[in-house]
């Protein structure tokens, strides 16, 4: 069932209010409601609401206190603490404020349903007539899609499992989707994300989707697979562990964004990389001081088997590379330094364009989905160097962990001037309106603001 209708009917209004308009919009409301505004000792706060009376005791309306400028989320607690039926906004919106107010009443319905069930009744929203119903339902889809994927235990999604996610989406799409199987991989030269993957028994794979004109201005996706990170023979704490179900993050991160391109129809040639593993340990996993070939033709020492995630996004990268694409795009759950910088919130942004930095990070702040860029410093490129081969996936020392992995990353991406690489968290650690404990694609709306930006407009 949709919470978002066009048709009206018989709608409760929401009176969003700003500070500065709260005096003058309470001394225009009856004496009765002004009377239980006092008697409820109520005061303005953005984000606070207050459910209004009407003269007959039923509920007339909601006063919803609301900040300056745009705040995608200040609707999202309602659909679960407005009373069941139907509501609309008692005030004409712009049409991007219109849209996050559809997108955030959406939001504020998604639980994570696959084993607990959810009797919770939610109240629907009438379109704002200024929001693209359609463009709201995308993205209502694309985000839930992409939690649900985090979210599941690595128990039932592996390798396999992410692979047919991006399948079925592509089959939405009719886009077309390859896959590279188990030994496969060795024989079609990718051979690091063989490697990371050997050991389980669930085979790694590589999808490879792509959708559009040939000829259109191409658009690289490449995701983080990893559906369950145990460390490897360099094996993690139990508490290290625990979230490691989300892993592959990144991949449910440009699985959405591939969605949400195909979904909008932009003038692109897509084309979406995951190479999907399970970090496991067996007699034949890969070990600290191996060298590994690289699609790139380059040697890889392996300094910590904990380190894979930037393996199999230096296969995946390469091939995005050769085809110098006019936009690369890289979503990982990469290192917890970025984590220790940031924070969960804050995805850390790498790039070596400086308009593609500013772009980002300007968008970002627009839909209030942040991005904050780091260096690519070159001064700590030495720190990537081995005695024994053309670099290192550890670097000794604790500093510096998320510069240094990006700078890893770098060296498989020699062509693409537009390159973008994101260390995410992927994850919601509190409770938030429209934002549940759990998996969450940070960063997905202010990427798919820079794609529709470059590539529509």
């Amino acid at each position: 069932m949709s919470h978002l209708v066009d048709d009206a009917g018989e709608a409760r209004p929401i009176w969003p209010v700003r500070e500065a308009e709260f005096p003058a919009w309470r001394s225009g409301r009856p004496p009765a409601q002004q009377r239980w505004l006092d008697s409820a000792g109520f005061q303005f706060r953005v984000g606070r609401h207050l459910l209004l009376p009407a003269a007959d005791g039923t509920v007339e309306g909601l006063l919803l206190c609301v900040g300056a400028g745009r705040d995608p989320w200040r609707y999202a607690a309602l659909p679960a603490e407005a009373p069941a039926g139907r509501w609309r906004i008692a005030a004409p919106l712009p049409a991007a404020e219109a849209n996050d107010a559809a997108l955030a009443w959406l939001l504020g319905t998604y639980a994570f349903r696959r084993y607990k069930g959810n009797d919770k009744s939610y109240a629907t929203l009438v379109r704002p007539e200024t929001a693209d119903r359609s463009r709201a339902e995308r993205f209502a889809r694309a985000i839930a899609r992409a939690r649900d994927l985090i979210t599941t235990p690595a128990a039932d999604l592996g390798p396999a499992e992410l692979a047919e996610a991006a399948a079925a989406v592509g089959r939405e799409h009719g886009a077309a989707v390859d896959m590279i199987v188990g030994d496969d991989l060795l024989a079609k030269n990718w051979p690091m994300v063989h490697a990371v993957g050997r050991a389980s028994a669930r085979a790694p794979r590589v999808v490879d989707l792509t959708w559009g004109d040939a000829a259109a201005p191409k658009l690289t996706l490449v995701g983080k697979g990893v559906c369950f990170d145990s460390g490897g023979l360099d094996l993690k704490t139990a508490a290290g562990m625990a979230l490691m179900k989300k892993d592959m993050g990144g991949a449910a991160t440009t699985l959405a964004l591939a969605e949400l391109v195909m979904g909008a129809k932009l003038p692109v040639r897509l084309r979406l990389l995951i190479p999907a593993v399970e970090n496991a340990v067996s007699g034949t996993a890969f070990r600290p001081g191996d060298v590994l070939q690289t699609r790139a033709g380059k040697t890889v020492e392996i300094g910590n088997t904990d380190a894979e995630g930037r393996l199999i996004l230096g296969d995946a990268l390469a091939e995005a590379d050769s085809e110098r694409p006019l936009l690369l795009v890289d979503c990982a759950t990469l290192t917890g330094a970025a984590r220790v910088a940031l924070g969960p919130e804050l995805p850390a942004m790498f790039t070596p364009d400086d308009s593609l930095a500013a772009d980002l990070a300007r968008l970002g702040m627009a839909e209030s989905d942040p991005v904050w860029r780091m260096p690519l410093w070159p001064g700590y490129r030495t720190r990537l160097d081995s005695k024994v081969a053309d670099l290192t996936n550890s670097p000794e020392g604790p500093m510096a962990g998320a510069v240094t992995a990006a700078l890893f990353l770098q060296e498989f991406v020699p062509y693409t001037k537009s390159w973008v690489h994101l260390d995410t968290f992927a994850w919601n650690d509190k409770v938030r309106p429209g934002r549940p404990i759990g998996g969450e694609p940070l960063a997905l709306r202010a990427l798919f603001a820079l794609v529709e930006e470059r590539f529509a407009k």
